[in-house]
């Protein structure tokens, strides 16, 4: 009862008795093995969080750089006038200018938005500038966005800002011709940012909130080596996770301990569940894509 009651009826119990949709239900044995699932799922989340908060850091960073270098400004009236210029990638009038317009334009409202919730807030790098009559520069501003935010931000960025930023994060140029990955990327990380930050149930990435990009999964089968990646699996995103992580220059050696803890996590829930339940939370190709990354770590 105690062990219930610590893992929390509604919170835990209930939800660690499916997997992604409450109509596919784990046939456990014990609540013993409940709790060895929501051990596992806690293990990943505090695996993972440091991981993903550096990702979003250096993201941030990386594309930072590329708008300072294409517009020659750090002020955001002056981004938005040189970069942040995507809608003119189509023909004006258009259906898909209107759209990418109008999306530019509800971005400026966002940020102001979270500006001034910020300043609201008495956050000091906003009110810094806010105080002193300042202009924010673009560093302060996205330090206010969250990653969904961000996510827009780049997608309305030209192309020279996101070919430079894939330079930056080093990303084959036959894969990502026009830059668009790392948007693919910021998307795919910050759903599962969200759910770590949050203390939700990631182990079936159940926090979804829309389809991988085809383009994505091709780079990482292509670049790692691998068939049939699979993001209803938590899997895909280790997988993701350490790529980005290496190609962010983080060492061989802590790429392979992030991996080597995530398998450790693994042999440890088969130890406590049937394989059924298993390959059911983990798939049957998750050793085997561990075995390929950790082979990607050493050719790089």
């Amino acid at each position: 009862m105690q062990a219930l009651r610590n893992l929390g009826y509604y919170h835990g119990f209930k939800g660690y008795r499916f997997v992604r949709q409450p109509s596919q239900r784990i046939v456990f044995s014990s609540l013993d093995e409940v709790i060895a699932l929501n051990a596992f799922d806690m293990n990943l989340k505090a695996l993972l969080y440091p991981k993903v908060m550096f990702i979003e850091n250096a993201l941030k960073s990386y594309v930072i750089e590329a708008v300072l270098m294409d517009s020659g400004s750090e002020y955001l009236d002056d981004i938005f006038n040189r970069s942040i210029t995507h809608y003119r990638s189509y023909t004006p009038g258009s259906e898909s200018y209107q759209k990418q317009y109008a999306k530019r334009m509800t971005l400026k409202g966002k940020i102001n938005s979270a500006l001034l919730r910020d300043y609201s807030n008495q956050k000091q790098t906003v009110n810094h500038f806010f105080n002193g009559d300042k202009p924010i520069p673009i560093w302060a501003i996205f330090e206010s966005l969250t990653l969904g935010e961000f996510g827009t931000f780049f997608s309305c960025a030209n192309q020279n800002v996101k070919r430079y930023t894939s330079t930056l994060l080093q990303l084959p140029t036959n894969l990502d011709a026009d830059g668009k990955l790392t948007e693919f990327i910021i998307y795919c990380i910050k759903d599962l940012r969200n759910a770590v930050a949050h203390n939700n149930t990631i182990f079936d990435t159940r926090f979804q909130t829309g389809k991988i990009n085809r383009r994505l999964i091709a780079l990482l089968e292509a670049e790692v080596g691998l068939t049939g990646l699979d993001f209803k699996y938590i899997g895909a995103y280790v997988i993701l996770v350490a790529y980005v992580l290496r190609k962010m220059g983080e060492s061989v050696e802590s790429c392979e301990q992030f991996v080597d803890a995530y398998i450790h996590a693994t042999d440890k829930l088969r130890e406590q569940l049937s394989g059924d339940i298993c390959n059911q939370i983990l798939g049957t190709h998750q050793r085997k894509n561990m075995v390929q990354l950790r082979a990607f770590f050493s050719c790089t």
